[in-house]
């Protein structure tokens, strides 16, 4: 994983679709001191982006034309292929970032379709909401062709921490959805913890410091517990799975005493159970990547 961050002269970039996203984008190009032309079908969404120094561009064809570098943020991947496939858009020799979201698959399809078409095509995911543009704290995530990549990191750096994942243009939505699946499983945990507290008198800010704590640890265990799924060895050096599922039906009964919901005790208890009954229940916690490797049952 590379990351670009350092300063560029001038590009001509253009920002095609002005949606929330869109037009984060292009005022921090703007700020950044890029010349900078916008396309979105409803043109008044420009206005803002006009009075600061924007050009509108009459077509998506002419936005790409007066481009070094174009960056597209639309609804979905079928409506970026439906929009540079009009008549009298010429993407020879373009540089597509493409920043809307989408699968890994559909990532892939579009490059292949790009690429057809004599352009070179970038996949991008943007981990940050709108008003972190601009500033480190917005990571975007970037796949495909390295030089196409380097060439363009820093005007990529206006927008956030660009960060290069690798060729497979597919990478950056893999990684989007496996932090999403991070991020919902941090705040399930945390809301099913809450509402166990909460049958007790005890708030949520009273639980939220002590839930940040355990949250920081566990996440200090992850590259131990990388080495193991990578080896597909995994030794039992803190606790063994059949301890942790004993744990588990605690917190089950627990939680149905308690009368709040069991389906997110339940999920872990009944993976590790299937990992347990297939002979894993001497190894460390970790060994459940071969059930989450797995299509569900």
């Amino acid at each position: 994983m590379t990351t670009g961050n350092h300063h560029s002269s001038p590009a001509t970039v253009s920002v095609l679709g002005l949606g929330l996203m869109g037009r984060a984008l292009a005022h921090a190009l703007l700020r950044a001191g890029h010349r900078v032309t916008v396309w979105n079908r409803t043109p008044s969404k420009a206005d803002a982006l006009v009075a600061d120094g924007a050009l509108l561009a009459p077509s998506a064809g002419d936005a790409l034309r007066s481009a070094d570098l174009t960056i597209l943020c639309l609804t979905d991947d079928e409506a970026v292929r439906s929009l540079l496939g009009q008549d009298g858009v010429d993407l020879r020799g373009t540089t597509l970032v493409n920043l809307t979201s989408g699968s890994s698959a559909q990532a892939r399809e579009t490059a292949r379709w790009a690429e057809r078409r004599g352009a070179r095509y970038l996949d991008g995911a943007i981990m940050a909401v709108p008003p972190a543009i601009g500033t480190a704290d917005a990571v975007i995530l970037h796949s495909g062709p390295r030089t196409a990549f380097e060439e363009h990191s820093p005007t990529l750096a206006a927008l956030g921490t660009a960060t290069y994942l690798g060729e497979d243009p597919g990478l950056a939505s893999l990684y989007d959805a496996a932090g999403l699946t991070m991020m919902w499983s941090v705040l399930n945990a945390w809301l099913h913890g809450t509402a166990m507290l909460r049958t007790a008198g005890v708030d949520a800010a009273s639980f939220a410091p002590f839930a940040q704590q355990i949250a920081v640890g566990v996440a200090g265990w992850l590259p131990g517990y990388a080495e193991q799924v990578d080896g597909g060895s995994f030794p039992a050096e803190v606790s063994a799975l059949e301890t942790d599922a004993r744990a588990m039906s605690h917190l089950l009964d627990e939680s149905e005493a308690l009368g709040v919901s069991t389906e997110l005790p339940r999920l872990f208890k009944a993976l590790a159970d299937r990992a347990v009954a297939a002979g894993h229940g001497s190894e460390q916690y970790p060994v459940l990547i071969e059930e989450f490797g797995r299509p569900t049952p």
